[in-house]
């Protein structure tokens, strides 16, 4: 399945060139309050004016569908093409969310305890998990499967794999596919329930890390069997089975999906270049991360986190760093250049020695293959290999 276009927009910025310049400069995330949710557990919202729905889709008007209609945007002349080329009904939608537009039903909620009814703009379809692919269905106005993937924060990672089933099935001819996911008050609260919240950075790896930052954004791709600068070579996947919040602790199931991912890609370990790690700074999962990278690939490959450039950007997370990836395979990043990890730079002795990247220590000598993986709660894993052929 190749990879013809990309549309992002996160805290990095809300275009290929703004977001790969911001993130290969080593730019920090900046933790805040978010004062339109009314909350004080810092986070790393997106500050662009996003995209407004048009008129007839005002009953999916929320934060999330905007988003997505940014990163749609971006690569909207693209599917116009396809559609041209293919029709309508060869054109599929897939995307990943976890909590869509759960922000504006907890707004319309408190209307409701103020005032004892629901506020006059508010429609279900802008929180239901189902109206982000139904709202950029009709936006499109194609006739293709289109349908949401919502496996916590694996859920657009997901989506990319049964984008690639529905192409490899002849099922469609081209598919949109990717991910969104909005800070709401019920994913920070619950994180912070769960004491997965940092007051201050995403440390990702570090001896110090005292959680992760969550962040929001959407990430949308074209993708086809028409020939590309990359194409996602290899998908991996693999379930714990082991709690409902917390990964299994030796890494087992991780390192079985990023395997997995290698051998549908037919390489070995050392065909790698790059890692993008799920790296969220919480204790848990650095440690069995770390643990299964390093049985795998030894501590020389390259490797890092963007989370503390985006922070987590939940159900959008998938797709946001196989954009990423694909960035850094673009024509965009003329040099090859790979992006640092940001860090404080003190090891866990706990955690085994892993290739992270610094400013000054981020020219490879090759750049043809990168993994990202993305490990949710639950268990359910997924390792995207995403390479130029």
């Amino acid at each position: 399945m190749y990879l013809n276009d990309l549309g992002i927009v996160c805290a990095l910025g809300d275009s290929k060139a703004e977001v790969l310049h911001a993130w290969l400069s080593g730019h920090y995330g900046k933790p805040a309050a978010i004062p339109w949710l009314g909350s004080d557990i810092p986070a790393i919202g997106v500050q662009t004016q996003l995209h407004a729905l048009p008129q007839s889709l005002t009953h999916y008007d929320c934060r999330n569908n905007r988003m997505l209609l940014t990163a749609l945007a971006q690569i909207e002349s693209g599917v116009g093409r396809m559609i041209m080329r293919y029709g309508r009904d060869r054109i599929g939608l897939v995307l990943g969310t976890s909590t869509s537009g759960i922000a504006e039903g907890e707004s319309a909620v408190q209307v409701l305890q103020t005032t004892g009814r629901m506020p006059a703009n508010y429609h279900y379809k802008q929180q239901e998990l189902g109206g982000a692919a139904e709202c950029l269905a009709t936006y499109l106005d194609i006739q293709g499967p289109a349908f949401t993937v919502s496996t916590s924060c694996s859920s657009s990672a997901n989506a990319l794999a049964s984008a690639r089933r529905l192409l490899r099935l002849g099922i469609c001819d081209a598919v949109v596919v990717g991910g969104s996911d909005a800070l709401c008050r019920t994913t920070l609260e619950g994180f912070t329930a769960l004491g997965a919240v940092s007051r201050t950075a995403c440390n990702a790896f570090s001896k110090n890390r005292d959680g992760t930052i969550l962040g929001e954004g959407a990430a949308l791709f074209l993708v086809s069997r028409e020939p590309a600068v990359a194409a996602l070579l290899g998908v991996g996947t693999s379930s714990d089975a082991y709690h409902i919040s917390a990964p299994r602790p030796d890494g087992s199931c991780a390192y079985s999906a990023m395997q997995a991912a290698l051998q549908d890609a037919a390489l070995t370990p050392e065909q790698l270049d790059y890692i993008n790690l799920h790296g969220t700074a919480t204790r848990q999962n650095d440690a069995m991360e770390g643990r299964a990278v390093e049985r795998l690939f030894g501590s020389e490959t390259a490797c890092g986190s963007n989370k503390p450039a985006t922070g987590h950007c939940l159900g959008a997370a998938g797709a946001i760093e196989a954009g990423l990836c694909w960035l850094l395979l673009s024509d965009l990043n003329p040099e090859k250049r790979l992006p640092p990890h940001l860090w404080d730079g003190v090891s866990d002795p706990e955690i085994p020695k892993l290739g992270f990247l610094t400013l000054e220590s981020r020219q490879p000598k090759r750049l043809q293959y990168c993994l990202s993986n993305s490990f949710s709660f639950g268990g359910n894993n997924v390792s995207l290999l995403i390479g130029q052929l």
